[in-house]
């Protein structure tokens, strides 16, 4: 048998003082009458049953491994065995401690071992004891999966007694960490065996199996289009689940049956104007949001509504008007309140404990709400001391509550008339700045997609964003291995040129690199090239910017635009291409990079003949802006693009259908005949 690792060795003296008042109980473990034994085991279990210290003691004096022999042991009577399993679920009921030696004595294989004996008193004892164990946070949610067999024994298992259904829901309550457990459930029948438990006569059988379906179907269509059609009593589950809503049944029950609609709903397996999540589930997590409820439910409710109407307009208004919502929220940030700190240490602490996550939960449930709708926005902003709020939270200690005030942030960050006042009056970049200074990519994605917004042209914050170092960061960000953060970076740098002046621009150019540029231009994801060529494009504006960028950058940009008008890409990518030549095409020294480089030409001949109306206009801008009369040297380009029959194609399209081609032809050829 192997020995259990002990926590840390204790000093004599103090082991001698444990010893003497708890080794007659390890002792008798050892006696050769089992009758003995069994009296022993009993004792041990009056003795331990709600005195952490005693049951620390007896892990100490290594009760554990002798436990686990007896109850291994063929020649043990089934009581024995029994209360031996009883012993160690009240060991396993103490610290975390207690569960990691356990753990280390290998309990788990002994425990899926007993369940194979036919006394049902003895397995409901090994339910039980394993039910501690697996609810623990030490224990490692795999080891319920490492033998397959474990899992078709269990679901067997559950039409055995009423403590079985429990025990067994609750373990795989606990133990449903992810869609790869979900999926080995399922394929174990999971949602057959336990549909029919929701309507068990025993409370406690019905709330487990309501958890389970919870978990099962959280971010998982193939359980949620499943629980739809399954029936019990001749009643659909969704049925079953808005009844479980009702004020009448208790809080938890509310708010985890809650819970399984919102996935369904999210899932698509209930659409999101269905009256079952319009008029019982969206109500029902509101009121969980309410001063009446606890702290933990208020936080519950909070995070499950944010989830629940994420993405859909309609929902994000319906909750934006029920029962106040944006003003109860404000509540969330009242903890912990003056008032509990004088009167009530113990409640002080409950509210220490659950501050940060109700700061978390408000600010998740705000970002959802103003996800879309600017008044919904404009009423959150409105909301008492919110801007400062957030800029509190975006400099909290605890990663989450930042997390969550961030994506708050980008939601309301997609507002103009917000980014115009309130973002302007709180200095929100700067908090922002410093949250995207090694933050995680989770992180990352959010705040620089806020920044993006920040450094749009109408915004006010720009100017300063410049000057706290943005640049390098941003190219930083467009050298990511994380595709969401190479997006967001050229976009930001993107939304930067726009309309900026030539030094911004040279700063950009000389932060991103010319190879850094090609890079992104060969990225395998259209939209980073997307971007890559909207910044191009912003770049190349205005005469003397467009002059002084090619005069630096001209060869690389122009090979740029050759490979992609080359390459197999779709009409957007070609066109955003065929634009920013027709930029290159306004400068005034700039022209000569095109005009002298017949391969560019010829491509911008080809597409006026292409059969997409929309690369034509594109080739015809870079023609108009080369043969315009009043520019210099304006006779010899002229010349020679009549040379290359640019002027026959004119003709042609002067006769065409489309109305904008049409018109674009007829003013070119005007320029000739000036």
């Amino acid at each position: 048998m192997a020995s259990c690792v002990l926590e840390a060795p204790l000093r004599m003296s103090v082991l001698s003082e444990v010893t003497a008042s708890s080794r007659h109980y390890v002792d008798r473990l050892f006696d050769l009458d089992p009758q003995k034994v069994l009296q022993g085991v009993i004792d041990m279990k009056n003795a331990v049953i709600g005195n952490n210290k005693q049951k620390a003691n007896l892990i100490v004096l290594g009760a554990v491994p002798r436990l686990l022999y007896l109850l291994q042991q063929e020649t043990s009577s089934t009581e024995l065995r029994t209360e031996c399993a009883v012993v160690l679920g009240s060991l396993a009921m103490g610290t975390e401690n207690n569960v990691k030696s356990l753990l280390d004595c290998h309990i788990i294989p002994a425990l899926l071992q007993g369940l194979l004996s036919p006394d049902l008193k003895f397995i409901e004892a090994c339910l039980r004891c394993l039910r501690t164990i697996f609810i623990s946070p030490v224990t490692p949610e795999d080891l319920l999966y490492t033998d397959a067999t474990v899992i078709s024994h269990l679901m067997a298992l559950l039409s055995r007694s009423r403590y079985t259904q429990e025990y067994i829901c609750q373990i795989f309550s606990h133990c449903c960490k992810g869609p790869d457990h979900q999926t080995i459930l399922f394929n174990h029948g999971a949602v057959q065996n336990i549909a029919h438990l929701l309507v068990s006569t025993s409370y406690k059988v019905r709330m487990q199996a309501l958890k389970c379906f919870s978990v099962l179907a959280f971010e998982n269509p193939q359980v949620s289009m499943t629980l739809v059609n399954v029936s019990v009593d001749g009643e659909l589950l969704p049925q079953i689940f808005v009844k479980m809503l009702q004020r009448d049944k208790p809080i938890e029950m509310q708010l985890t049956s809650a819970k399984c609609l919102t996935s369904m709903c999210r899932a698509g397996a209930i659409r999101t104007d269905d009256s079952c999540i319009v008029l019982k589930t969206l109500p029902c997590l509101v009121r969980m949001c309410s001063k009446e409820r606890l702290l933990e439910e208020r936080v519950e409710g909070a995070e499950t509504l944010a989830y629940l109407i994420e993405t859909d307009v309609e929902l994000q208004r319906i909750a934006s008007i029920t029962d106040h919502l944006i003003v109860m929220l404000a509540d969330y940030f009242k903890y912990p309140s003056s008032v509990s700190a004088i009167t009530d240490i113990k409640r002080l602490d409950h509210d220490l404990k659950h501050a940060h996550e109700l700061r978390q939960a408000a600010f998740k449930l705000y970002a959802s709400l103003g996800a879309n709708d600017e008044d919904i926005r404009k009423k959150i902003i409105e909301t008492e001391n919110m801007m400062d709020r957030i800029v509190n939270g975006l400099s909290e200690s605890s990663i989450k509550v930042r997390l969550a005030a961030v994506r708050c942030l980008h939601s309301l960050s997609r507002s103009v008339q917000q980014l115009r006042t309130s973002f302007q009056d709180h200095a929100v970049w700067k908090p922002l700045m410093k949250v995207l200074q090694n933050a995680p990519n989770e992180m990352l994605v959010v705040a620089s997609s806020t920044l993006c917004n920040l450094l749009l042209e109408f915004s006010p914050s720009k100017e300063p964003i410049l000057e706290s170092g943005a640049i390098e960061l941003l190219c930083s960000l467009t050298q990511s291995e994380n595709l969401a953060l190479r997006v967001n970076g050229i976009w930001a740098l993107m939304n930067m040129a726009f309309q900026a002046e030539q030094k911004i621009k040279s700063d950009i150019l000389r932060g991103l690199s010319t190879e850094q540029l090609f890079q992104l231009l060969s990225d395998s994801d259209v939209n980073v090239l997307m971007k890559t060529l909207g910044l191009l494009r912003n770049l190349l504006s205005t005469r003397p910017h467009i002059d002084h960028i090619m005069s630096t950058h001209g060869k690389q940009i122009m090979q740029a635009v050759t490979l992609i008008l080359e390459g197999e890409h779709n009409i957007e990518v070609k066109e955003q291409t065929l634009c920013i030549l027709a930029n290159i095409a306004d400068g005034t020294t700039a022209k000569e990079l095109i005009m002298t480089n017949d391969d560019i030409l010829q491509k911008i001949k080809y597409y006026m003949s292409h059969s997409n109306a929309k690369l034509q206009l594109a080739a015809m801008f870079c023609i108009s802006n080369l043969i315009w009369n009043e520019e210099e040297g304006s006779q010899e380009r002229q010349d020679k693009l009549r040379d290359i029959g640019i002027v026959d194609i004119l003709h042609k399209l002067s006769q065409s259908s489309d109305p904008n081609l049409c018109d674009k032809a007829k003013t070119a050829l005007q320029q000739y005949l000036a």
